[in-house]
């Protein structure tokens, strides 16, 4: 795994599109991942939302060092900690505290926060953080509200999550201020649960091309 700590931008950079993925069994971990590589996808968000999330970022960052793992819904410093440890190379939370900001700016790993209003986005950007997760997208008024909130702050990077999908994906991205969009729709609960592997990296593919066209 590479060692390096990696800029905000460069993990937006990385990829126009990035999984949100919630791993609730360990041995789903690798064919889930394995099945979004072969769709395309290298850089992995795994939600701390179930007790095997950890354990998963430790797995895929020892197992396939071609990708560049990190870790979602990181609520404070002792989970950042706990996601770096496991092996996160950044780490994305749905909102912000002052606290987890102070913490993560001496930290080894990029924090994305999150923000749904302006005055969050100038508190970010006070606390030295410029790339964002705008989050839930979808119930924060899309497109039209996130082109509103960034258009006085123009040297912010954002990447929307929450309501994003096929129909919609297009809108956010010809955004200026968009350089990546959080997703989970090509990991159907149904396909997961059943171990279709096949029909994640259909739809991977297919996400791909739709967000690199």
């Amino acid at each position: 795994m590479k060692n390096w700590k990696l800029t905000p931008a460069e993990v937006f950079a990385a990829s126009p599109l990035v999984p949100v993925m919630v791993i609730n069994e360990l041995d789903q971990t690798l064919p889930m991942a394995k099945a979004l590589l072969a769709g395309g996808i290298s850089v992995f968000e795994i939600t701390l939302r179930t007790p095997v999330a950890l354990e998963a970022i430790a797995l895929i960052a020892r197992e396939m060092p071609e990708a560049m793992v990190g870790a979602g819904t990181v609520l404070n410093p002792a989970q950042f900690d706990a996601a770096v440890a496991a092996g996160a190379r950044f780490v994305i939370s749905p909102g912000m505290t002052p606290a987890l900001l102070a913490h993560a700016a001496s930290g080894t790993v990029p924090l994305i926060p999150g923000v749904a209003t302006a005055s969050e986005v100038m508190q970010a950007l006070e606390a030295g953080y410029d790339h964002l997760k705008f989050f839930p997208a979808e119930a924060n008024g899309g497109t039209k509200a996130l082109a509103a909130i960034a258009a006085p702050l123009p040297q912010i990077r954002f990447c929307p999550t929450g309501g994003i999908g096929p129909n919609n994906v297009d809108d956010y991205l010809a955004l200026k201020c968009v350089a990546t969009v959080g997703g989970s729709w090509m990991l159907p609960a149904a396909a997961v649960k059943s171990g279709n592997w096949e029909e994640v990296t259909r739809l991977s593919l297919e996400a791909v091309a739709l967000v690199t066209r």
